[in-house]
């Protein structure tokens, strides 16, 4: 038996790096599996439609409207039995994809699988954290709440039935930010998901402090996709408490991002853009950070370096900076 395999890969003007992830695609196909890829073009790179040539890969170019627009263009156009994905700066290992369909064939009730994510720096090389999730994230209610909790399963590592298209729909392009946890969230609500302890794909990670208006501008949307689906989905929530560990947990990771780069910027001497991390990471959690500008945490230390290098310890009186120096 071969499975037939289609692969959506957006990509916006990063021809090496696209190059590497197609044939990361590549390595994986076999006599049992037949993949077509679909590079959905986003960008306006003159090369990009060569470099998806080389890899025989089919070519939608869709403008610049985003990486939505991207995917759908190319889901649009797929003509496997299954669909599967790949983000333009990730890779996926050569463990990736046949124990999902293993598992979509023993479990015809499942219409998607989810694996493992190896973090990577941006030149793929592992930052050798664990593999995760490191065990099952559940199914139905428990997965969703999961997912609206803060955990993210990254969709390079999923496999889905080409049906699922007709129910979970597209990936909205209205949203810049968080559109395939979106979607995600929408294939984990109307249909059932297994999972496999493989680790799948090459995860690119940008170093702390290089992204933080793209960071800030996610904020946005991950609030108004958690609104979106917590609200929607209000039989999940066993108390309001939840909902609410639910929210921050969504989150947290972009608080923790401002966090560690406001003291990042602030240790190099950057005191304007480790103020204005301070000022990002106030406005994901207003009321946490002005705890933790107050109580010994990262965000004080940053605020009190910011100071000095500004020369604020010759305008404040000694005692306070002696309190707020006991970090």
């Amino acid at each position: 038996m071969q499975y037939r395999l289609s692969v959506i890969v957006p990509t916006f003007n990063r021809t090496e790096q696209l190059a590497t992830a197609l044939a990361s695609i590549r390595a994986v196909e076999g006599s049992d599996l037949s993949i077509e890829i679909i590079v959905g073009d986003n960008g306006n790179c003159p090369t990009t439609s060569t470099i998806a040539a080389e890899y025989g890969a089919r070519y939608v170019a869709v403008g610049r409207r985003g990486a939505s627009a991207a995917r759908n263009a190319a889901m649009a156009v797929a003509t496997g039995d299954y669909i599967g994905f790949l983000d333009d700066d990730d890779a996926w290992l050569p463990g990736h994809v046949r124990g999902h369909l293993n598992l979509l064939d023993e479990r015809p009730e499942f219409d998607g699988v989810m694996g493992q994510v190896r973090c990577c720096n941006t030149s793929l090389v592992p930052l050798g954290w664990p593999d995760g999730p490191a065990t099952h994230p559940g199914s139905g209610d428990d997965l969703i709440r999961r997912m609206l909790s803060g955990f993210f399963p990254q969709i390079g590592t999923v496999i889905v039935r080409a049906s699922v298209r007709e129910t979970s729909g597209d990936f909205d392009p209205e949203l810049i930010g968080g559109e395939d946890l979106d979607w995600l969230l929408r294939l984990a609500n109307r249909h059932a998901l297994g999972f496999v302890q493989v680790p799948c794909i090459l995860y690119s990670l940008r170093p702390i402090g290089e992204y933080d208006a793209l960071q800030k501008s996610r904020v946005g949307y991950d609030r108004k996709v958690f609104r979106r689906h917590a609200h929607k989905m209000w039989r999940i929530w066993r108390s309001p408490g939840e909902y609410m560990r639910a929210y921050s947990g969504t989150l947290m990771n972009f608080y923790r991002y401002f966090c560690d780069a406001a003291l990042l910027r602030a240790m190099r001497g950057e005191r304007r853009k480790a103020l204005g991390a301070i000022w990002h990471a106030l406005g994901v959690f207003p009321f946490r950070g002005l705890k933790h500008l107050v109580v010994k945490s990262p965000l004080r230390r940053a605020l009190t370096l910011s100071l000095f290098s500004w020369g604020a310890p010759h305008i404040i009186p000694l005692p306070i900076w002696l309190a707020v120096l006991h970090i």
